[in-house]
């Protein structure tokens, strides 16, 4: 079943709603189709997060494909993780070595084999050495409980003589967040691994603490610190979620832009091989393509060109067959119009599966005549045989219609064998045709043939090599231009049993093609000087070979199928998807197994590569390129800025834990907090545009598109974060300021900010994780912010608080002594009341020595966790880069198919009427489908150049008949260019015959207008025949046109025109090689109108110069003549305007070879 669904790529509003659909409808140009809906619904298995938070696609199969996607996609990021604990290792490793001592064993052996076992991992992700199953299952809780036993190993092993309860409090929130960050696992496994490892590590730092304290336990101070230990968590935590939540988001997005991709250029893809099967029915393939490639051609190119394209090719060795219904006369009596053209339709697409399994190429069908090729454009050597076959088959297939109207019908065929210039003329409804002397023989075959006989002539006779038995055919007797040029011809006698071995032992086939048969003779030579890739022996698998079957030969030796209609540079080609998704708009499961082998492809090719980006800015070199994707909108702006709200409000529930009396922090936080909304709100603005006011909406707009203010506004979130973190610990200084020069021997109160300054160090990784949060910001600018908080924050560690720290180190040491006397470890030399000498290289006694001072670890954690947090800004660029690459680069495929397929449609548009062409797009058509229109009120003329057939010659000097054509085809150009005046936009060409120009005005698609869009019933008489004014017009316009051409060229061609108005029948016979064409009175009439005429003049018939006498046109009474099938007629000549016309500059022209007015 075809897919017919949009051809642009919906909006995709999820970005910040719960419930949404992404609506594939109906294409209203291409006729009725099914909807697709992809729907991501708010449930999911995490029921612990809000409404908002939970979403997963329906139906559940795009669900668990997207979820693959996801683990996929952050299968590198994984490797992330393995870069942040070898980090922690190096970390831990690296206070061990500055301090190493007896008990730092145990420590560095742990951190060591942790770093072997970080590099093994990374090595096994990296190139993917361990099995999928295996890797998707095991690895994360593998990470997850490595990186567990780490921290706590590293906090036994390196706090066990004085532990506190902010002891690597720091570490486990940073893990906590990563997780979030890397681990390709769903939201609510994440959220529990997070929550049991908090919970763990509060509870050992909690239980350890009070027992080794019990005699001197404060339990209120433990209280505050492991409140301020779980606000800490709890920020992560949610930070956390929302990394993963927008992460989420984009992924969704981008993973939806990829179904909706996929589902957009199989749609188009299909389209475009309709239009194609299609183009290809009505004009040859060799054609079809030298036009694609001439209208995608400079138009500078073509002005400078002197002649118009024309486009003929010279045949020879090929049989050309005419069959007219004898008896049709009696038969379009005997019928109305309507049940006339039905049965013409029935009948002639059998004649085209016919010429399908005969492998003949359908011309042309005038009226009652249906003539075919046989030999092109691809040579055979068998023509003759096929179109003999063919002619007997109609004969055969007519008696189908003989037995259901009761009329005596019958085929008279005649075929002759010979040369044909092949092509089409003009610029306007393309349509493939045939001229040379031999069409002409042959049409006078069929003329002089016999009802019920294939009639031949003597060079189709040499050509079948005895294949039938024959008689004499006599068709001198019968055609006097037969007898003129002396052609012998034959009667084929119908053969009463198979035929014998065909040509070269080659066995004729005569089963169907759908059998899959073989060709009658399978060739490799070319015909005439066409390069036109050869039938593969699977063509006539299918009816409509010719058009289908020829666009695939060439592919076995590696060719390109067709390079007029390219499909994009994919291993995974259009062409292939769309055969196999026929149902997939009904076997949703085929859908996503393409998709996800789109998605495997897309992700197999590196679309970073060096020569596209810096590999330090990681911009792109192209500067085009980096400006698109600096502009690219974000939406995930405003929850980015929100984080930096959530860290700053958790940033103050810790200090009002750890000291409620520090009355900065309160300050702090109202003004940050105000700041920062108004940051927000100003990102939100342009996402909701409908909120907020129009001004605000226009300078949050302008700073989304704006890198320097993005980055400016980004930075000042950051600057606000780090601002009140510094002020708060500023704060602090001057209240614990005497420690440091000795006059304060105690801290100012007690648990205040200086009794656990670690915290403020945490608070500054609380900071870096709000700058990681940033969206659309560089990794330089984050690493400029993340460096400011690092050196702020060390800053402030090793200068203001050197003191703060010195005492609570020495605290510590105390408190380590004591604990050891207490436990009869051992004593500790010198550990009395006084304190005893600092380390002479570290500043700290020697109770501390195995310790690095806590001003220096807790700058060189926020310096490892800036580095990390570096690593993954650049992995974070790098897949943000990519996703834009690959929007590009689908965007690009798109528009390819998009072009391919406007192509397409201009050719197959200058071929059918657009509504025409429009109905037959729109869905498949059964070979026996009708397509009609009724119309009232039509003009029609015909137009034709008899004394062409005297300049036609096939002379040497002429190019075998080009050149002629070639002049034929200039003055068609001309007429048709006049159709692209506004004055005549309501008339229609319908086709050429031979060198006859036939039109038709007020053919609209609906069929109560009257050609210019208004009803008819509203309008005037005057008004409702203005197209027959217009086509008059348009007739003399065509006098002068030609004038102007014999001017230029010192020839002497004349005109001899037609004219009628009344009611006709439009339609279309064969679904399969559709042919538009009216039937009817009016239509005969103005035929015998031009054939019974005088050159140089317009004929009508009395009705039609009424008409038009109202319209100012002057008209000489010619008389009454007789007409074929109508008697006598009274008829007129059109002699031109009484008033000044409107036509050809507006100005009036005295026609030549006009006939005197006597009157």
């Amino acid at each position: 079943m075809p897919r017919h669904r949009a051809f642009s790529e919906p909006e995709c509003s999820a970005e910040y709603s719960a419930d949404y659909s992404v609506s594939l409808p109906s294409d209203p140009e291409h006729g009725v189709g099914r909807t697709h809906e992809v729907t991501v619904r708010s449930s999911g298995p995490c029921l612990c997060l809000p409404r908002l938070a939970r979403l997963t696609f329906a139906p559940e199969s795009l669900e668990n494909l997207y979820q693959t996607y996801f683990r996929r996609q952050r299968h590198e990021t994984l490797l992330v993780l393995v870069v942040f604990a070898a980090l922690f290792d190096c970390y831990v490793l690296a206070t061990c070595a500055l301090v190493y001592a007896d008990d730092k064993l145990a420590p560095v052996l742990v951190a060591a084999a942790g770093l072997v076992t970080q590099a093994l991992l990374f090595a096994l992700c990296k190139y993917r050495l361990l099995p999928e199953r295996a890797a998707r299952r095991f690895l994360p809780s593998v990470l997850w409980v490595l990186i567990l036993a780490q921290i706590f190993c590293y906090l036994g092993l390196g706090f066990s003589r004085s532990p506190e309860a902010s002891d690597t409090v720091g570490w486990q929130a940073f893990f906590v967040f990563s997780f979030f960050l890397t681990l390709p696992l769903r939201l609510a496994p994440i959220v529990l691994i997070a929550a049991v490892s908090c919970g763990v590590h509060t509870l050992v730092l909690g239980v350890t603490v009070a027992q080794q304290r019990q005699d001197a336990l404060d339990e209120g101070a433990l209280l505050r610190q492991l409140l301020s230990n779980v606000a800490i968590y709890l920020c992560a935590i949610t930070v956390g979620t929302m990394s993963y939540y927008m992460a989420d988001r984009k992924h969704r997005k981008a993973f939806l832009e990829a179904r909706q991709s996929l589902e957009v250029k199989l749609n188009l893809e299909e389209q475009s091989q309709q239009q194609e099967r299609l183009m290809l029915s009505i004009l040859p393939k060799h054609v079809a393509d030298e036009m694609l490639k001439d209208m995608k051609k400079d138009p500078s190119q073509k002005e400078m060109q002197q002649f118009n394209t024309m486009y003929m090719y010279r045949h020879e060795n090929v049989s050309i067959l005419f069959a007219d219904i004898v008896g049709f006369t009696q038969l379009s009596s005997s019928c109305s119009a309507q049940e006339l053209v039905k049965l013409l339709n029935e009948l002639f697409a059998r004649f085209d599966k016919l010429a399908a399994k005969y492998h003949q190429l359908r011309i042309k069908i005038l009226g009652d005549c249906y003539y075919c090729i046989c030999g092109l454009p691809d040579y055979r050597e068998d023509h003759a045989v096929c179109s003999i076959m063919m002619g007997l088959a109609m004969v055969e297939a007519i008696s189908y219609v003989r037995e259901k109207t009761k009329t005596a019908v019958d085929m008279r065929v005649g075929v002759h064998s010979g040369t044909v210039l092949g092509g089409v003329l003009g610029q306007k409804r393309w349509q493939y045709d045939v001229w040379s002397t031999d069409v002409t023989v042959a049409n006078k075959m069929e003329a002089g043939g016999i009802p019920g006989r294939v009639h031949i002539s003597q060079s189709t006779m040499d050509c079948l090599k005895g294949e039938f038995e024959v008689e004499p055919g006599e068709g001198g007797s019968r055609c006097e231009y037969l007898k003129e040029k002396g052609i012998v011809t034959y009667l084929i006698v119908v053969p009463k049993q198979p035929l014998r071995n065909g040509i070269n032992g080659v066995k004729l086939s005569l089963t169907s093609s759908h059998g899959g048969s073989p060709l009658l003779v399978n060739t490799k030579e070319r015909n005439g000087s066409l390069s036109v890739a050869c039938a593969s022996p699977d063509e006539s698998k299918e009816p409509d070979a010719r058009a289908r079957g020829t666009l695939e030969s060439g592919e076995e030796d590696g060719e390109a199928v067709n390079p007029s209609f390219p499909n994009p540079r994919r291993r995974l080609r259009l062409r292939d998807l769309a055969e196999r998704v026929i149902d997939a708009s009904q076997n949703e499961q085929e859908l996503n197994k393409l998709l996800n082998e789109a998605l495997l492809e897309r992700e197999s090719v590196q679309a970073l590569k060096g020569k596209s980006t810096f590999r330090l800015s990681m911009r792109f070199i192209d500067p085009e390129m980096e400006t698109r994707y600096s502009v690219e909108k974000e939406k995930q702006s405003g929850a980015a800025f929100s984080c930096s709200c959530v860290v700053l409000f958790f940033t103050a529930l810790v200090e009002v834990f750890i000291d409620p009396w520090l009355v900065a922090n309160y300050v702090t936080f109202v003004v940050g907090e105000i700041l920062l909304l108004i940051l927000t709100l100003c990102s939100l603005a342009a996402i909701f545009p409908r909120v907020f006011p129009k001004k605000l909406v226009a300078f949050s707009t302008w700073i989304d598109r704006t890198r320097w203010a993005r980055n400016t506004w980004a930075m000042a979130a950051i600057i606000i974060v780090t601002t009140a973190d510094i002020v708060d610990m500023l704060s602090c200084w001057q209240d614990y300021r005497g420690l440091g020069n000795g006059t304060a021997a105690v801290p100012p109160r007690p648990g205040g900010c200086g009794e656990q300054p670690k915290y403020y160090s945490y608070i500054a990784l609380l900071a870096l994780v709000a700058t990681i949060m940033l969206v659309q910001v560089s990794h330089m600018v984050k690493l400029t912010l993340m460096v400011l908080i690092t050196g702020a924050a060390g800053t402030v560690n090793i200068y203001a608080w050197g003191h703060i720290f010195d005492h609570y180190d020495r605290r510590r040491g105390q408190q380590a002594c004591k604990g050891q006397q207490g436990w009869g470890v051992g004593t500790v030399r010198g550990a009395r009341l006084s304190p005893p000498p600092p380390h002479p290289r570290l500043g700290v006694s020697p109770s501390r020595s195995s310790l690095v001072p806590s001003k220096y670890s807790m700058t060189a954690m926020i310096f490892i966790v800036m580095l990390s947090f570096y690593y993954f800004s650049r992995h974070v660029e790098k897949l943000a880069r990519t996703l834009f690459l690959w929007k590009i680069d689908v965007h690009d495929q798109k528009e390819r198919v998009y072009e391919m397929r406007r192509w397409n449609e201009a050719l197959v548009t200058n071929m059918l009427p657009e509504h025409v062409a429009r109905h037959f797009l729109g869905s498949k058509k059964r070979d026996e489908e009708l397509y009609s229109q009724s119309y009232d009120e039509i003009g029609v003329m015909f137009a034709s150049l008899p004394n062409f057939a005297d300049f036609y010659t096939e002379e040497s000097i002429n190019n075998g008949g080009i050149e002629c054509l070639r002049f034929l085809n200039e003055i068609i150009s001309d007429f048709d260019a006049l159709l692209d005046e506004p004055q005549f936009r309501c008339i229609t060409k319908i086709k050429t015959i031979g060198s006859t120009y036939m039109a038709a005005s007020g053919v609209t698609p609906d069929a109560n207008a009257n050609g210019y869009g208004a009803k008819k019933e509203t309008l005037s008489d005057k008004e409702r025949w203005q197209h027959l004014a217009d086509l008059a017009d348009f007739a003399l316009a065509m006098k002068v046109t030609l004038m102007n051409i014999n001017y230029q060229s010192f020839n002497n061609f004349m005109l001899r025109i037609g004219m009628n108005k009344g009611a006709v029948l439009a339609g279309v016979i064969g679904a399969r090689k559709p042919h538009y064409d009216i039937w009817g009175n009016t239509v005969n009439v103005a035929s015998r109108m031009e054939s019974t005429g005088v050159m140089g003049n317009i004929q009508v018939v009395e009705e039609t110069h009424l008409i038009l006498k109202e319209y100012g046109f002057r008209f000489v009474r010619r008389g009454a003549i007789y007409v074929k099938g109508k008697g006598e007629l009274l008829t007129f000549f059109l002699k031109g305007r009484e008033k000044q016309g409107s036509f050809v500059n507006g100005s009036s022209v005295t026609l030549p070879h006009q006939v005197v007015d006597s009157s």
